[in-house]
């Protein structure tokens, strides 16, 4: 009996000294499966599926810090803190009824999640994981509240709308509203932070936007239902999902010009790109799949398959 105990413990260290290796070598992404209720986890430098952690909920909106996975869940409707090394939720904070997408700012320090039932966007302390005001908005059901680089200002997009809420985030309240196409979706800066890009699901454009003088640049016709943006950390291009049209376009920022299509899954969604921009991870909700393209040669390089449903993509 002394021996088996002995064995299994060995077994179960090394198990957990596997994950912590498996962990470390990163960068991963991670992706939250709505009808699962689970995050998949697929190693970037592989791109084979490498676990799965469950949350036993509804995940929809994710971001990180690059330490911990942020998560909004629709059943509950809360923010869930998941420990990516531990695989398991650590800590949730109650936020209201159909929560949507959640984002990091870029020094971490703060968490603002959107919440469809009560037009608002929660602004949350990341290091306590309190809120710390609701501010409400304009436009009907926000989706998604992204952090302009510097931390001034949330864009606000919403299901329900023909514009862009801003926030001021130290006032903490909405200062302006920038017209856009009907039903607003992803949402990406610059890094430079002087210039956003809003997809519009039912105008099929990407809308790009002045951010000091708050007006639109140009409205860049896309695929049918473009929701899902990501910036290339070069700045150089702006990616954007298809919904319909089950592809990845490629928009060049200098000319605001579609420059390369790629096919990918069903019903594209949200995406993240890696650290050094080489690939991207495209979440398609009704192929159960995440989709890895080659952004340099415009060309997919694997199909994974999740969970069901997948909403997103972080990659820490």
């Amino acid at each position: 009996m002394r021996r088996f105990r002995l064995h299994r413990l060995s077994t179960l260290l090394f198990a957990a000294f596997a994950a912590l290796s498996a962990e470390a070598a990163g960068p991963h992404a991670y992706v939250p499966n709505e009808k699962s209720g689970s995050i998949s986890i697929i190693d970037t430098a592989s791109d084979q599926r490498v676990g799965e952690i469950s949350t036993g909920r509804r995940p929809r909106g994710n971001a990180t810090d690059g330490k911990l996975l942020y998560l909004t869940d629709a059943e509950s409707g809360s923010l869930l803190v998941v420990d990516p090394v531990a695989r398991r939720v650590v800590k949730s904070l109650p936020l209201g009824k159909s929560p949507e997408g959640v984002s990091v700012s870029a020094d971490g320090k703060l968490l603002a999640a959107a919440v469809e039932a009560d037009n608002s966007i929660v602004l949350i302390d990341a290091a306590s994981v309190r809120e710390l005001a609701r501010i409400k908005v304009e436009g009907d059901n926000p989706e998604h509240a992204v952090f302009s680089p510097d931390g001034r200002w949330l864009y606000v997009s919403a299901e329900d709308a023909e514009q862009v809420d801003v926030i001021d985030v130290a006032a903490r309240r909405q200062v302006a509203s920038i017209a856009v196409g009907k039903r607003p979706r992803g949402i990406a800066f610059t890094p430079d932070g002087r210039r956003a890009y809003v997809a519009c699901e039912i105008a099929g454009k990407v809308y790009a936007i002045d951010v000091a003088g708050r007006k639109v640049l140009a409205a860049i016709a896309a695929g049918q239902f473009p929701n899902g943006l990501a910036m290339h950390p070069d700045g150089r291009r702006v990616f954007v999902s298809n919904g319909r049209d089950g592809s990845v376009m490629a928009i060049d920022t200098a000319s605001n010009a579609v420059v390369a299509t790629v096919a990918v899954g069903k019903r594209p969604w949200n995406m993240a790109l890696t650290p050094d921009g080489g690939k991207l991870y495209v979440a398609n909700g009704r192929s159960n799949s995440v989709s890895v393209v080659d952004t340099a040669a415009m060309k997919k390089l694997a199909e994974v398959e999740v969970g069901e449903l997948p909403w997103g993509v972080s990659i820490r």
